[in-house]
C-alpha cells in the first residue's frame, strides 16, 4: 500500500472538499471542525492544539496557507521554511486531520464562508471577537 497516496487523498482542493463535506454531513451527520495557520514548523505544541480541536468535533479540516501567504504576513523573508507541499503532507499524516486545504488569501474568510464549519478553533492568544470568520460560524449555530 502507497502512503503517499493514501495521505494525498486528505489533501483537497476547494471542490473536492465541499463535496467531501456533503458526505461528511449528509451521510454520517459529522459536525465539522476547522481551523488554520501556517504550521511551518510543526512541534508538540502543533500536535496538542490539532488533538485539542479535533476533540470539539468528528472531522478536523486545516487551512493551510500557501507560501506566498506566509510571505505577505510579514514574517521573517526566510519563511515559511518548508514549502506547502510539504507542510501539507506532514499535516495530512496526523491521525487527527481529516483534510488539509491550502489558501493563497491573507486570511481564510472565504474558505471559512464556504466550508461553514460547525466549529472554528483558534490558539488561546486570539479573542473571539478577533477570529475571522466567527461571525460566520455563530451565524450557522
Amino acid at each position: 500500500m502507497d502512503y503517499q497516496k493514501i495521505l494525498e487523498k486528505k489533501i483537497f482542493e476547494q471542490k473536492g472538499l465541499l463535496q467531501q463535506i456533503q458526505i461528511w454531513r449528509g451521510l454520517f451527520n459529522k459536525k465539522i471542525v476547522f481551523t488554520n495557520g501556517c504550521f511551518d514548523i510543526l512541534h508538540k505544541g502543533h500536535a496538542d492544539y490539532l488533538s485539542k480541536a479535533r476533540s470539539l468535533g468528528d472531522i478536523l479540516i486545516v487551512g493551510l496557507n500557501t507560501d506566498a501567504s506566509v510571505k505577505r504576513q510579514g514574517k521573517s523573508p526566510a519563511r515559511p521554511i518548508n514549502d506547502e507541499h510539504t507542510r501539507a503532507f506532514i499535516l495530512a499524516s496526523l491521525h487527527v486531520v481529516d483534510a488539509v486545504i491550502l489558501f493563497d488569501e491573507d486570511t481564510p474568510l472565504e474558505l471559512i464562508k464556504a466550508v461553514q464549519p460547525d466549529i472554528l478553533v483558534k490558539g488561546s492568544d486570539y479573542k473571539p471577537e478577533t477570529i475571522v470568520g466567527a461571525d460566520i460560524v455563530k451565524a450557522g449555530g
